[in-house]
């Protein structure tokens, strides 16, 4: 093997009462893709952020070829070959391609910004690497993907031989995921040292040419694709063996909670993205709604919680007519509760505290207010039980949202939704950028609810999620159900056709 482009020795990272990192010792060669894996909250981009000079480290020290280095920024970083590539991306949306990669790293010609020159040279990169950038367009009008890839073109500009790619694959599709893969190996190809953090088992196995796995801020073991499985690297991730089986629906399903009819729904560009759907849920049953990304299913979720009215249909909740009423109406008169697929935009307040983002729903009733005086001790005294009951790991309640790890916010929003008497979830990409061990819990807990006699819709790109809650499966295709089957006659196989539009 070759000699490390990166050596970390003996890195710490201590914060008043919180140890980040402990003594880690982790090396990356050229021409290698190292997948960092961990739950949320592991310490794996606390560890990457001193690597790029975004955080000084304790204790420890840092070795590029061979040589000491102190980083104390990201132009330090930069300077030595390193860039990163965040989960949230640093791009400006109203500015084009070429000037978002130029800022920090100018081309001036005679006093003036050298557009040109930077774009000729982002074609350039672009085409060496298969990364498919067109350096005239606006951030704001590409998707996800593209928006990622001008990132990963960012770094390599500035000549870039280690990439840190930060849960790249968080806010992917799963076709951008597999565009992704193709663009790291051809990085790979090149010459360039990768570090993936994740907590996606599936990735790692198919992408990984070495695995080092943190947990609770040290490395507790290393392991390599082809001598190793999902179920081991799982064990050391959480500490503990991990199930996500979950058993059928014991008890017979109730009377019908949600009724959808004829519903019809546009899109934000005009276009129609719900087409003359119907579909019900039972109480006491997981209905789960699959389908490749984008048919519809983002805008059917936002019908039925009252964030887009539909064109045409009605939509009833226990008997009770709700087409088209705001969000509040489903949540109390419906008694409906959702778990968003965005978190961050629909499901906290990242400025809040953890106790305020508990009672976002019902901050307005007794005990948590009375006659509009806000009862501070009540608000608290919910947030502990539920803090404790959900596992959601916070240094207090008082944190901000913002600062907890993902799969904690996570936990923090199902916290909130299942606390309330419910007759309906609406579960939208629960697990969505999340680790195994959440993923668990949360599994969990969607199966209690329906155990209780709750109605569950659930809507995954996940076809495995699907899979192993669902008591029920129905298929999106270009905004209309192409087929339904029961959990014992679904298949991978037969899905994935349904989801490609074989009816």
């Amino acid at each position: 093997m070759t000699a490390a482009v990166l050596d970390l020795r003996g890195i710490s990272k201590h914060y008043p009462g919180v140890i980040a990192n402990e003594d880690i010792d982790l090396t990356l060669h050229k021409g290698e893709i190292l997948a960092l894996l961990g739950e949320n909250g592991a310490g794996k981009s606390t560890l990457m952020n001193i690597v790029y000079g975004l955080q000084r480290p304790s204790a420890g020290e840092i070795c590029i070829n061979g040589n000491p280095v102190v980083l104390h920024s990201p132009r330090d970083a930069i300077t030595h070959g390193i860039g990163m590539v965040h989960q949230h991306f640093q791009l400006v949306p109203d500015m084009t391609v070429t000037e978002n990669i130029m800022l920090g790293a100018e081309s001036v010609r005679h006093g003036l910004l050298d557009r040109n020159s930077a774009a000729q040279q982002i074609t350039q990169l672009s085409q060496r690497y298969g990364l498919d950038v067109d350096p005239a367009a606006i951030i704001e009008d590409l998707s996800v993907g593209e928006r990622q890839r001008v990132e990963i073109v960012k770094t390599l500009y500035r000549d870039a031989d280690v990439l840190i790619l930060d849960e790249p694959s968080a806010v992917l599709t799963p076709q951008e995921v597999e565009g992704l893969f193709s663009i790291m190996l051809r990085l790979r190809e090149q010459g360039k040292a990768i570090v993936f953090i994740t907590h996606k088992l599936k990735e790692v196995m198919h992408i990984a040419d070495r695995i080092a796995v943190l947990r609770n801020g040290r490395v507790v073991g290393h392991a390599q694709p082809s001598s190793t499985s999902e179920a081991e690297l799982a064990t050391l991730m959480v500490g503990r063996e991990v199930d996500l089986s979950v058993s059928p629906a014991l008890n017979t399903t109730g009377d019908v909670v949600l009724d959808v009819h004829a519903v019809q729904a546009t899109d934000d560009t005009g276009q129609i993205a719900v087409r003359n759907l119907d579909l019900q849920v039972r109480a006491g049953e997981i209905v789960g709604i699959a389908g490749v990304q984008g048919n519809g299913q983002s805008e059917l979720v936002e019908v039925l919680t009252g964030l887009r009215r539909c064109d045409s249909g009605t939509i009833t909740i226990g008997g009770i007519d709700l087409t088209n009423q705001p969000p509040r109406a489903f949540t109390e008169t419906g008694r409906c509760c959702h778990i968003p697929e965005d978190r961050h935009l629909y499901g906290m307040v990242a400025d809040y505290s953890v106790a305020d983002n508990l009672v976002l729903n019902s901050y307005r009733h007794p005990p948590y207010s009375n006659r509009g005086a806000i009862n501070r001790s009540a608000i608290n005294q919910q947030a502990e039980v539920l803090v404790q009951s959900f596992d959601v790991r916070t240094p207090d309640i008082e944190t901000m949202a913002s600062s907890l790890s993902g799969g904690n916010q996570q936990k923090m929003v199902v916290a909130r939704e299942f606390s309330r008497e419910l007759q309906l979830l609406i579960a939208a990409q629960p697990t969505r950028g999340i680790d195994v061990g959440s993923i668990e819990f949360i599994h969990r807990r969607i199966a209690t609810k329906r155990d209780e006699g709750v109605a569950v819709l659930l809507i995954s790109a996940e076809l495995d999620e699907i899979l192993s809650l669902s008591d029920r499966i129905i298929v999106m295709y270009q905004g209309s159900v192409v087929a339904e089957v029961t959990r014992a006659e679904a298949t991978r196989e037969r899905l994935g056709l349904y989801m490609a539009g074989v009816r």
